[in-house]
Parts: C-alpha cells; sequence; structure tokens
C-alpha cells in the first residue's frame, strides 16, 4: 500500500499538483455502479418514437445500436491513422478488433428484416420523412479514415481524377452524392440538403487531414514482403468486401423486402433510388484496390 501511495505522490507531483489533495478526494468518493457508469437510466430514454405503433422503438434502437458500432470501428480505426509508428502486429490486431463489429453489423440485420411488423414498418415510416440512415455521418467518416476521398467517387468520373484533383471537385463526385439527388428532377433532396449543412465542412476537413495517411496509406508504407504484412493484408480485405459489399447486400435485402416485396417499389424515406444506391456493384466502394485483383474489382458486388 504505501508503494502505491508513493506512486501517486509521485504522479500528481509530476503533473504540479498537490497528491494529498487527490487522496482525500478519492477518500470522500461514492464507489461506482453498473448504472451510473454506463449512463443507463440516459440511455434507455433516448427512444423518442414518433407515432405510437409499437414496433417503431425497435427501429430507433436498431439505428442507435448501429452508430455506437460504427464508433467502435472508428474507434479503433483512429489508432491507427493517428499513429505515424504503429507495429504491423497492433495494425493487425486492430483490424481485426474491426472486423468483429463489422460482423455484428452485417448480422445485426435481421432485428430489422425479421423483428418489425410490415404493416407497421411502412406507416411509421412515413413520419420519418425527410430523415434517413443516408445522414449517417459516421459512415462516412469511417470512409475517409480508410482510403483517399478520390477512390470515393462515382464510377462514371473515377477515370478522371487523381491525387491532384481538387478536393471540391471530388465532394461533387462521391458515390453517395447519387443518394441524394432526386431522380426525377436532379435536385438534391431535403435529406442531402441537410446532410451538408451539417457535416460537408468537417468532411472535407477529415479528407484533407488523413489524404495520405489514412488506413490504405499506412499499410502500403509498410514492407509488403513481411509475413506479418501478408496477414494483416488478409485481415483488410475481409473488412472491405464485409464493409462494402456484404454489409450493403444485407441492407438492400432488408429494404427490398419492406418496399418491393409486394412490386411496390417505394420510395425511401430520403427519397434516394435505394436499388441502386445501395447496390455495391452500383456504388463501386472499395477502400484497399492495391489488395485485389482486377478480376475480383470487376465483380465487385457481384
Amino acid at each position: 500500500m504505501s508503494d502505491i501511495i508513493k506512486e501517486i505522490e509521485e504522479k500528481y507531483k509530476k503533473l504540479g499538483q498537490d497528491p494529498e489533495t487527490y487522496l482525500k478526494g478519492l477518500y470522500h468518493s461514492r464507489p461506482i455502479n453498473y448504472w451510473d457508469y454506463i449512463e443507463l437510466d440516459t440511455l434507455l430514454t433516448l427512444q423518442k418514437p414518433r407515432t405510437d405503433f409499437p414496433d417503431e422503438p425497435i427501429f430507433i434502437m436498431y439505428h442507435q445500436v448501429t452508430e455506437l458500432l460504427l464508433k467502435l470501428i472508428t474507434h479503433e480505426i483512429k489508432q491507427i491513422v493517428d499513429d505515424e509508428s504503429i507495429s504491423t502486429v497492433l495494425f493487425k490486431e486492430k483490424i481485426e478488433r474491426i472486423n468483429r463489429y463489422a460482423g455484428v453489423l452485417t448480422a445485426s440485420f435481421s432485428v430489422m428484416r425479421e423483428g418489425m411488423d410490415y404493416d407497421q414498418y411502412n406507416q411509421f415510416r412515413l413520419s420519418l420523412a425527410p430523415a434517413s440512415g443516408f445522414q449517417s455521418a459516421q459512415f462516412r467518416f469511417i470512409e475517409l479514415y480508410c482510403t483517399d476521398a478520390q477512390l470515393l467517387v462515382n464510377t462514371r468520373v473515377k477515370a478522371q481524377v487523381n491525387d491532384t484533383t481538387e478536393m471540391d471537385y471530388i465532394f461533387e463526385n462521391l458515390y453517395w452524392k447519387d443518394g441524394g439527388v432526386d431522380h426525377k428532377t436532379g435536385n438534391k433532396t431535403l435529406t442531402l440538403q441537410h446532410f451538408e449543412d451539417k457535416y460537408l465542412d468537417s468532411l472535407k476537413a477529415a479528407a484533407h487531414k488523413y489524404k495520405g495517411k489514412n488506413i490504405y496509406h499506412r499499410f502500403l508504407a509498410l514492407d509488403q514482403n513481411s509475413e506479418d504484412v501478408k496477414e494483416l493484408k488478409y485481415a483488410l480485405r475481409e473488412f472491405d468486401h464485409t464493409y462494402n459489399v456484404i454489409w450493403p447486400l444485407a441492407h438492400i435485402k432488408t429494404a427490398g423486402y419492406y418496399l418491393n416485396s409486394k412490386g411496390e417499389n417505394k420510395a425511401a424515406t430520403g427519397g434516394s433510388e435505394w436499388q441502386k444506391y445501395l447496390h455495391p456493384s452500383y456504388q463501386r466502394r472499395i477502400f484497399f484496390p492495391q489488395l485485389w485483383t482486377a478480376q475480383e474489382i470487376e465483380n465487385w458486388g457481384k
């Protein structure tokens, strides 16, 4: 005990603080409870349904859990991209953690597909417009932490952009902009307008900050002949495929059940042409193209 107290004293003296103050504070502190530590009471009040349909809270909680999983992925990614000297072993450990989170994301769509009443969903969703999962900013930030923005442009212009292309041009042609344009008028939907008003400047700042030092470049900077790097390559391929193919396919299958299983071809709440926007063969989103063969890229999402 005396050794621990001595270490505490040394710690706070190095910080220019009075150790006695912190020790007295520890003495007066209450033991922590599980419910206080995870803010349980607050957490369980974060569901605010807009209708009286019993299944709407399921829809809300599902998306809240999704955002927490995206935060877990972001938590691991930032430790990679912000550490210029990260070891290959730690790099691989972080990607394997990310793969577990991405696997949960994919499996979780059964909650949406099988966990809500068809008729209830198609009623309460009408009260949500123009809100849409399209507006998940974490999803967009993860893309920019993983790869260069020019690899995220629409396939129509992908051959025209490179490392020197102006960021404003790249952002005007990002693949997901197609999901925020009214295909009848060609105008931006309210969903996209709201999203850009809130997040566009922050997304551009992230694209500039992590250009050349995102996950893709952290990997390319390693010795490619190392056995550890070869193992890391397989982990990165798994993440790329899970996040950019398997998860979107699970999403489109669920959307198809609720929006088109009876041939109605209903519009998404955000107004997107969801069949094309969600399908990975249309998005052609590939974080790490150098890790895939030309044939694998050609058959992406098929």
